[in-house]
């Protein structure tokens, strides 16, 4: 089994079913396809049937799309717990899932992930006051109802789903409560976080579409080292 993910530092969709099959133990390798550069939309479009990162190869069969990269490892491990055991506790997960997949889109375009920065101060609050009162109202009830440290008690693909967004918090310091801070440090402190982020501040490559001071204008792009 292969997955096929973007750069570590930037790429949001890959991560998600990266930690799914890390944090469960599932065998796997993985390539990295290039997100900028010569040629790399040409080389994606070659490895992908949609263009775009991650992309699970098993056998013959390809599976792009993180939720159904996520659901087919869980249908292919059922012993692993990747959603809740419980009938109701899953029915809820994937709900949160499938609103991080259609929603917090002014996070996604105003604060980008990337893990070896640090921007505090550099978004403006007016344009993601929304996402991240809704964040904190959806963190808030589920790990009020579970008790942490995940969403659901023990890690999920709800989780990873929402990895991502943890990240964003962090690198540009916006302003939380304390339980949703405490979400962000559980998440940091995953295993499977831990060895994703070792590997992304090892790459060694700048995607400009994805660093925030290329996007408000501070610097040229192509001029970041």
């Amino acid at each position: 089994m292969k997955l096929l993910i973007g750069n570590r530092n930037y790429s949001t969709w890959s991560l998600r079913p990266w930690l799914v099959l890390k944090h469960f133990e599932i065998p796997f390798e993985d390539e990295v396809l290039q997100l900028s550069g010569p040629g790399w939309r040409e080389n994606l479009a070659a490895r992908s049937p949609t263009a775009k990162v991650p992309v699970l190869l098993d056998g013959e069969l390809v599976v792009p799309e993180t939720i159904a990269i996520i659901e087919y490892l869980a249908d292919s491990f059922p012993d692993r717990a990747i959603w809740p055991r419980d009938r109701a506790e899953r029915a809820l997960a994937r709900a949160a899932a499938a609103e991080m997949h259609a929603g917090f889109s002014a996070l996604r375009t105003h604060a980008p992930m990337n893990l070896r920065a640090s921007h505090p101060g550099k978004i403006d609050l007016d344009a993601v006051r929304r996402d991240l009162h809704r964040v904190e109202t959806l963190w808030g009830d589920l790990l009020g109802r579970s008790s942490g440290p995940y969403l659901f008690g023990d890690f999920s693909a709800a989780d990873a789903m929402f990895a991502p967004l943890a990240t964003r918090l962090r690198t540009y310091e916006l302003p939380v409560s304390d339980v949703a801070q405490c979400y962000v440090e559980a998440i940091y402190a995953l295993p499977a976080f831990q060895a994703w982020r070792a590997l992304a501040l090892q790459e060694p490559w700048i995607v400009d579409d994805d660093e925030i001071d290329v996007i408000q204008g501070r610097v040229a792009p192509g001029t970041l080292a």
